[in-house]
């Protein structure tokens, strides 16, 4: 990311505002489901963060983190509600500067914070962020994980809980999704929630794709470009999910796209897909 259009503290915030809310309007983040984190991998001072996070305490990271050190993770807490950090940032986000080594960390967060601790799946969070950053060298990224109906839906069918299935199910019903998910969506099969396994799956299937789905709980999306961008990646996902889950109940009236009308789609628009 350029220095021109680096975000301020203040923009991602807002940023992760919105993002939440979209997640719950397409009911994709019931109660505390869902959560967010961002990277940051340019300097802010700590007075940055105290602005706004004036609390500080040292934590253990759940895995080592070495790529990040010195950096910024902005993370939603655990149980905190997606659709309530616009109207309050402060009391469910938190932000991690790594520290040298990436085995500890500071927390910063607000007097209002209203959370014990970090989500749940920070684990698989920072694991993505420490992967893409030592591979690619990125500078900025943004993690999402909803919990999208009808994708988590054909989940639990277990002829759609393979990945070339899913693609080829929810990749023909709109023009735009093989623009916007070129790589398709990696299928993991069903593992603990939070477990070092969930974690390792979910790191490898986001080298392959920029969103996978965890059968029978949900899926993570990520982006170089903003925290939006990741919200799009699954909402393109779930909606052709939910189209696919449209023509199961309808007894398979529809057509669809045919992959010779997905390959025009892509040579027209120049997407390089192994799905086109």
């Amino acid at each position: 990311m350029s220095q021109t259009t680096r975000p301020s503290l203040d923009d991602l915030l807002h940023a992760m505002g919105e993002a939440g809310a979209r997640i719950c309007e397409i009911d994709a983040a019931e109660a505390g489901a869902g959560n967010l984190s961002v990277y940051v991998g340019w300097d802010w001072d700590d007075a940055v963060l105290t602005a706004r996070f004036p609390v500080t305490e040292e934590i253990a990271l759940p895995l080592p983190a070495p790529a990040l050190a010195g950096q910024i993770v902005l993370s939603t807490g655990s149980g905190r509600r997606l659709r309530q950090i616009a109207a309050d940032p402060e009391a469910a986000v938190g932000a991690v500067r790594v520290h040298e080594g990436g085995t500890t960390a500071t927390l910063f967060t607000s007097e209002r914070r209203a959370f014990e601790r970090l989500t749940s799946e920070f684990n698989s969070h920072l694991a993505v962020h420490q992967d893409q950053v030592a591979r690619r060298g990125i500078d900025f990224q943004a993690v999402v994980h909803a919990q999208p109906p009808h994708l988590t839906y054909l989940s639990h069918i277990p002829a759609y809980r393979d990945t070339k299935a899913m693609n080829a199910a929810i990749l023909r019903w709109e023009p735009e999704s093989i623009v916007s998910l070129s790589q398709g969506i990696e299928v993991l099969d069903f593992m603990i929630p939070g477990s070092d396994g969930m974690q390792a799956a979910n790191v490898a299937g986001l080298r392959q794709a920029e969103i996978v789905l965890w059968s029978k709980h949900g899926t993570m999306s990520r982006s170089d470009l903003s925290v939006l961008r990741a919200v799009d990646r699954m909402e393109y996902a779930e909606t052709g999910a939910k189209y696919e889950y449209m023509d199961l109940v309808a007894g398979r009236q529809a057509e669809g796209l045919t992959r010779e009308e997905i390959t025009s789609v892509a040579r027209e628009f120049d997407i390089d897909s192994p799905w086109a």
